[in-house]
């Protein structure tokens, strides 16, 4: 898939690969994340299979920079990809395994990590600068009608995070919820 997603930069323009690390960070890293030796492992791999040119230019008191292309062939990999309908709907998520699991805990440490949940956001200015870096990026490319699957996927990534924030708001009503039933039993059985 990261592959693929390289292979998606180049075809919208050739690029180093400090270009590439720099569009995934403003706006792939939302929804995929791929560090710096992943993303030059799949340049090298893209070039054996011969999806991709490295063409080396060079540059006065700078080290050369290598600059990558796509080819016809890689081209046509993408459009396969992109045509392929066998799309995993299943994923491992380690959060959700981990919730699963959360009955060993003291629920005053599962309502704290829910909490703490809750309040990180991937889109910490509801999505303003991923809009903005869309923008750029939209004006910067040969085919600027193309930039509004971008802003598709970054709707995608608010919509995902708010519905991240309201199912923690639930988790945590539901634990306080049962504790508040726990402590009335705990009191009734008192009392008895």
């Amino acid at each position: 898939m990261l592959r693929h997603g390289i292979l998606g930069l180049i075809n919208n323009g050739a690029k180093t690969g400090y270009e590439i690390m720099t569009v995934f960070r403003d706006s792939l890293h939302h929804f995929w994340a791929a560090q710096t030796s992943q993303i030059y492992r799949e340049l090298r791999t893209m070039e054996r299979l011969g999806w991709i040119t490295q063409t080396r230019v060079p540059q006065s008191g700078r080290p050369d920079k290598n600059v990558f292309s796509i080819t016809p062939s890689g081209h046509e990999e993408l459009l396969r990809w992109l045509r392929d309908p066998d799309m995993p709907l299943k994923f491992n998520n380690p959060f959700l395994m981990k919730t699963f699991f959360m009955g060993e805990l003291p629920p005053e440490e599962n309502l704290a990590f829910f909490r703490a949940f809750r309040d990180i956001a991937v889109f910490p200015d509801g999505g303003k600068q991923a809009a903005l870096n869309a923008d750029m990026y939209r004006q910067a490319m040969d085919h600027p009608e193309k930039a509004i699957y971008w802003k598709l996927t970054i709707e995608f990534g608010r919509m995902y995070e708010k519905m991240q924030r309201e199912w923690c708001e639930y988790c945590i009503h539901t634990l306080e919820d049962f504790q508040r039933i726990m402590e009335s039993k705990k009191e009734e059985e008192k009392e008895s």
